[in-house]
């Protein structure tokens, strides 16, 4: 385990997981991407509880996560949100997996697969590339285009300080995202069924 000395959220890598699993005693795994990412590929005995979500309900979601808990994202970034968002709810025992799901595979682990989607972050540069590109070469014809393009420029400048996507975050609400249902209630339920078998 490492602690990030400017953003003080506490990690675990890979290897480090993969032991705790095999030694069974695996910590309470919450991956945070979207509905849809979690249906490609997730590590087996995952809770997916998507970070808007996990951010509306923290709260409710505290008082079912009393053990140690790993958050799970693509690359960490919004792993580390939700490692905030619930620390401020004073839930204790959170750690990041480093790398997230990157650094999983790249450990050849476990990992449970489904329908390939392409993940939030590859949409993102999908979408935010073709605006600036339509943009600049419609500002051939309409000048005034070419601030789109530097708007989108500016939004992924922000994302990257701030550590935050507004365009993902609507992406992530698409239907082509949400996939199967995934609200507070199925979730509490499954958190409260593996409860009682681990008790």
């Amino acid at each position: 385990m490492t602690t990030s000395d400017t953003t003080r959220t506490a990690t675990l890598d890979a290897a480090g997981l993969r032991e705790l699993i095999d030694s069974g005693r695996a910590p309470r795994l919450l991956d945070v991407r979207t509905p849809g990412e979690f249906e490609t590929s997730h590590i087996p005995g995952a809770y997916n509880v998507p970070l808007d979500l996990l951010k509306e309900h923290r709260e409710e979601l505290r008082n079912h996560l009393d053990e140690d808990v790993v958050l799970i994202c693509r690359s960490g970034a919004r792993a580390a949100q939700a490692e905030q968002a619930l620390a401020e709810v004073g839930l204790p025992n959170l750690k990041v997996l480093n790398g997230g799901m990157m650094a999983w595979q790249a450990t050849q682990a476990p990992i449970k697969m489904g329908k390939p989607r392409w993940d939030l972050e590859r949409q993102v540069r999908l979408l935010a590339g073709s605006i600036v590109l339509a943009s600049v070469l419609a500002s051939v014809f309409v000048p005034g285009l070419k601030w789109v393009a530097g708007f989108i420029g500016a939004g992924l400048t922000f994302a990257a300080v701030t550590n935050t996507c507004a365009m993902g975050m609507m992406l992530g609400k698409l239907p082509y995202n949400r996939g199967a249902s995934c609200d507070l209630d199925t979730i509490v339920g499954q958190l409260r069924e593996s409860t009682g078998r681990r008790a």
